[in-house]
This record gives C-alpha cells, sequence and structure tokens, in this order.
C-alpha cells in the first residue's frame, strides 16, 4: 500500500488545517488507518486512529476536541481536520496503515506516507 499525505502548510495559532491522505490500493476498506506526528527532535507520536467502516476512532489527548479524523472508502482517503490549532501541534504528519486494530504505537504500522509539515505560528 502506498500513501500520499497532503495539506500541510504554515497557519497562525488558533487556525484550521486539513490533511489528506489517499491510499493506491482497491482494498481501502480493510485497513486500520491513523497519523501521527514528530516534531523536531522527538519521536513519532500518535494522534489519531479511525477503524475500517469509520465508525470507531481514537485520539491523543492532546488533540481530543480539537482534530477530527474522517475516512472516504470510496475514494480511499483519510482526512485530519486540525482546528483551534497550536505552536506545539508544529511537527511532520504521517499517514498509517495496518490490517489490525487500533494500535498507538508506531511500531506496530506497516505502511507509512511520506509525512507533510505543519507549521504553526504564534
Amino acid at each position: 500500500v502506498q500513501l500520499q499525505a497532503s495539506g500541510g502548510g504554515l497557519v497562525q495559532a488558533g487556525g484550521s488545517l486539513r490533511l489528506s491522505c489517499a491510499a493506491s490500493t482497491r482494498a481501502f476498506s480493510s485497513y486500520y488507518m491513523g497519523w501521527f506526528h514528530q516534531a523536531p527532535g522527538k519521536e513519532r507520536e500518535f494522534v489519531a486512529t479511525i477503524s475500517w467502516s469509520g465508525s470507531r476512532t481514537s485520539y491523543a489527548d492532546s488533540v481530543k476536541g480539537r482534530f477530527t479524523i474522517s475516512r472516504d472508502n470510496d475514494k480511499s482517503t483519510v482526512y485530519l481536520q486540525m482546528n483551534s490549532l497550536k505552536p506545539v501541534d508544529t511537527a511532520v504528519y504521517y499517514c498509517a496503515a495496518r490490517s489490525g486494530g487500533h494500535a498507538s504505537s508506531p511500531d506496530e504500522w506497516r505502511f507509512w506516507g511520506q509525512g507533510t509539515q505543519v507549521t504553526v505560528s504564534s
């Protein structure tokens, strides 16, 4: 599975961005999808995951109430709507896919996109 993330950019604190991740597979609905981020000098961290049908989502405490993950299985695409952005959200955002269920450890995810930079200015 190849994943292509897009939608990053520079935004002021309090602003919004919507990330997209397109998958190159007809079996998209058989993959659990996730978003992770990695700030400079830090390890890659869990942001959000979404189940195969989209009925179940999980979020890191730091983004609950501000970020929303969703998916469109017909378009083989997963999204991350990010609202009320803070400078601490600045990082490279990666989408990922796995056949199993929810996992917050990046080590448990098999397929990765190339990352998209999100920069939030104060």
